[in-house]
């Protein structure tokens, strides 16, 4: 144990250097909520877009060059990211510290709606214990009861300390690494999953020519199709491709628990085919 965490109790000392990759809404959101028991949050502003850095600036975030110089300041290190890019912005990170002592290395938690399994890999990456896998339920929160951030690993209560009277209800769901992602999963599979059989069966419809039909048959039990698929137009639309990311991982998660994965992977695939993305 170094003298700082003697002092302080924890690994990350009593005014911690934090690090966001990415401020986007999300990432915006966790950054501010976390600069009431942070020395300093900062980002990365190489190669981002304006419009991250507007958002950074508004969260009163402090920029440095890219990657690899927050790796080398950051006591923690928040990952909110697209789910398809959370393990090559690890391994970003992990080149970044390669001219830090290990011991030295800071906490890093993924937040991002990955697997378990994307998780342990990381951990690979960066060791078990630096890492914390976390789940953020809920939209970007600015004031309480909003959201709930869910986190599990050797570290976990040490950074939901950092949350304490935040906008986000940091809760631990244990020291091992796994529980949150796959809690974010199971949500995800009634949040976005679900929601995704009305684009589905809209298609079927359409396609089968009995669109008219099936909404005559629809609305005698009070369910409006049309209504249906504008409120999921609106909330996933500009997202659908992101969404097929978070389907994807949800999908590893049931492979590994031994069910079955079909439900995500369909959803996956609708998600990109309507985002227009084939990969």
């Amino acid at each position: 144990m170094s003298a700082n965490e003697e002092q302080t109790g924890g690994r990350l000392g009593s005014r911690p250097v934090v690090g966001v990759l990415h401020p986007g809404a999300m990432g915006a959101a966790l950054g501010s909520a976390l600069k009431a028991r942070a020395g300093v949050v900062i980002w990365a502003d190489g190669g981002r877009s304006h419009a991250t850095a507007k958002r950074a600036e508004l969260a009163d975030l402090i920029a440095v060059p890219d990657v690899a110089a927050l790796a080398q300041r950051a006591d923690l290190i928040v990952s909110i990211c697209p789910p398809h890019v959370a393990l090559e912005l690890a391994e970003q990170v992990a080149a970044g510290l390669a001219d830090r002592a290990p011991e030295t290395w800071p906490l890093y938690l993924d937040a991002n709606a990955v697997a378990p399994a994307t998780v342990r890999r990381i951990a690979e990456l960066l060791g078990t214990d630096h890492v914390v896998d976390g789940a953020v339920i809920g939209q970007p929160a600015w004031e309480r009861g909003q959201s709930v951030l869910w986190l599990s690993g050797a570290h976990a209560g040490e950074v939901a300390g950092l949350f304490a009277d935040s906008p986000f209800d940091a809760r631990v769901l244990g020291a091992e690494l796994g529980p949150a992602s796959t809690l974010k999963a199971c949500y995800a599979l009634q949040s976005k999953a679900m929601p995704a059989i009305w684009l589905e069966i809209a298609e079927a419809a359409e396609k089968a020519g009995v669109s008219e039909a099936l909404h005559s048959e629809l609305s005698r039990v009070g369910i409006d199709l049309p209504e249906r698929l504008a409120k999921l137009s609106s909330t996933a639309g500009p997202k659908a491709w992101r969404w097929a990311g978070e389907m994807d991982e949800a999908a590893e998660t049931m492979a590994d628990l031994g069910l079955p994965d079909g439900f995500s992977r369909a959803a996956a695939e609708l998600y990109r085919r309507w985002s227009g993305s084939s990969s």
